[in-house]
């Protein structure tokens, strides 16, 4: 640490506002540092998992209103929906989560006149999910309120989810009128095993010895977490992961 208690005034003053100019990072600067570390650790997570390198991640843009929050923790990075075109982030403290979608890289066609690439562009269509009807916030979704359709691919939003299979045990965020695009950020995992009510907990595997013993679920548990359960028979307390509606796999 500097001193500066044998110096002047002036000086004294002068050296204190370099050195708070210097340790001050803008609020903007430090989102755009976590940003960047969240784009930087989605390449190589995807690249490691999907046998491809970090370069050849196409990640859609985040939307400009999304402020990435610093994350001191390791963030924790998996596919959440059947596709692998969606890929879920979340910090454990503070805790938050954010959805990336990951692009397909295009590369153009050697030769081929820009007029042709510019009709081509055009033309193009990509699957997308739109509401049948009017859905209201915490709507558990169903096929039925749903519609797979192919709509132009130019300027569709980033966001726009590909698949009803994307949308498994998912619920809304926000109230969404009849016939708009679902994109990722309208969805969130829906409460599978809800605190206080019974479940299903299997214990062993699947193709093998296998036995299911109905616990009490102690928190609500959404599709893949874990959650605290107990044995109402013995009052053991237990651990397991949610797998469905009402059912757990013991850990």
């Amino acid at each position: 640490m500097l001193c500066l208690l044998n110096t002047p005034a002036r000086w004294r003053a002068l050296m204190a506002t370099l050195l708070m100019s210097a340790c001050a990072l803008p609020g903007a600067a430090l989102a755009q540092s976590a940003q960047d570390k969240l784009l930087t650790d989605v390449r190589q997570w995807v690249a490691k998992t999907q046998n491809t390198t970090p370069a050849q991640v196409d990640i859609a843009p985040l939307d400009p209103r999304v402020q990435v929050q610093p994350c001191p923790q390791a963030l924790q990075i998996d596919l959440p929906f059947a596709s692998r075109e969606t890929v879920r982030v979340r910090c454990g403290q503070p805790p938050w989560q954010l959805y990336l979608r990951l692009q397909a890289a295009t590369i153009p066609n050697a030769g081929q006149p820009e007029a042709s690439q510019n009709r081509t562009a055009a033309t193009a269509t990509r699957p997308t999910v739109v509401t049948r009807h009017l859905l209201q916030r915490g709507t558990r979704l169903e096929p039925g309120m749903l519609e797979e359709v192919s709509l132009p691919a130019l300027g569709m939003d980033a966001q726009a989810v590909a698949s009803m299979q994307d949308l498994l045990y998912g619920e809304l965020v926000r109230d969404v009128p009849a016939g708009q695009v679902l994109r990722s950020s309208d969805i969130r995992r829906a409460v599978l095993v809800k605190q206080g009510q019974s479940a299903l907990m299997s214990v062993g595997q699947n193709n093998g010895f296998q036995i299911t013993v109905r616990v009490e679920a102690l928190q609500d548990g959404r599709m893949g977490e874990q959650i605290r359960l107990k044995n109402p028979d013995s009052g053991r307390l237990l651990t397991g992961t949610v797998t469905g509606p009402n059912a757990v796999r013991g850990l």
